[in-house]
């Protein structure tokens, strides 16, 4: 992709499917890749050429600690990847602790890297920051609602962030992926005693392309997005989805 040689990337979530894929990407494009994470597999990090940072991004002095040992090794970060999420079944019953626990990972998580990755771009002269949201963030789905609500609320954080860093030449855009295959799908269905080939097969058919998606397919549309080839957007949603809401 056009302009990522020897660029600085941040990939929260960095040892989850989407952002591991994500960084393989960025390595291969040219990039130096720090991976934010608090799962401490250093090990995975190295093997793929990147760095590691242990961090709980729900806390700032986490972040900014880690923001600034990137700056200090790397240079300034000029793409941000905000892959960290976290998940929990629930409904209009949920408790007052799941709805702490997922915005303080999805939404003031977030915000916070987002927070002290900036200044780093605003040095640099510019960047892109991808916020990864969710075709759950367009729609109801039963026993979700916590969190729809966070992948609803990045749309709106992207689209506010767009306006604002605009000026700066910082591009802020959202990736929405559909119903990824990855190894989250699958301990959820060992969770619930489900059978995972049925439960591949149900989301499967949610989409027009009749398969979930490939964590190595919203890596694509990351490094896309991280490029000069999409110089030109700002503030959009890009959907990966296989057609799930056009169906």
């Amino acid at each position: 992709m056009k302009g990522l040689q020897g660029r600085t990337a941040i990939v929260t979530g960095g040892l989850g499917d989407l952002g591991y894929a994500a960084a393989i990407r960025l390595v291969e494009e040219g990039c130096h890749v720090a991976l934010f994470d608090i799962k401490d597999e250093e090990g995975n990090a190295e093997k793929i050429g990147c760095s590691y940072h242990h961090v709980d991004i729900s806390d700032e002095d986490s972040v900014r600690g880690a923001c600034a040992k990137v700056m200090d090794a790397s240079g300034p970060a000029t793409i941000l990847v905000n892959s960290a999420a976290c998940f929990v079944f629930s409904g209009v019953d949920a408790t007052p602790e799941q709805w702490r626990s997922i915005l303080d990972v999805n939404i003031m998580g977030t915000s916070l890297v987002a927070k002290h990755v900036v200044p780093q771009m605003r040095t640099a002269g510019g960047g892109s920051i991808i916020n990864i949201s969710s075709v759950s963030g367009f729609v109801g789905q039963r026993d979700f609602a916590t969190y729809n609500a966070t992948k609803f609320a990045i749309r709106g954080l992207t689209k506010c962030w767009a306006q604002d860093l605009a000026p700066d030449g910082i591009r802020v855009n959202s990736l929405c992926p559909g119903y990824i295959y990855t190894s989250a799908f699958v301990n959820s269905c060992k969770q619930l005693g489900l059978d995972i080939d049925e439960e591949d097969k149900r989301a499967a058919d949610m989409h027009l392309l009749g398969r979930q998606g490939r964590p190595e397919e919203v890596a694509s549309a990351v490094a896309f997005l991280a490029s000069d080839e999409s110089s030109f957007m700002t503030g959009s949603d890009m959907l990966v989805d296989g057609g799930y809401l056009a169906k």
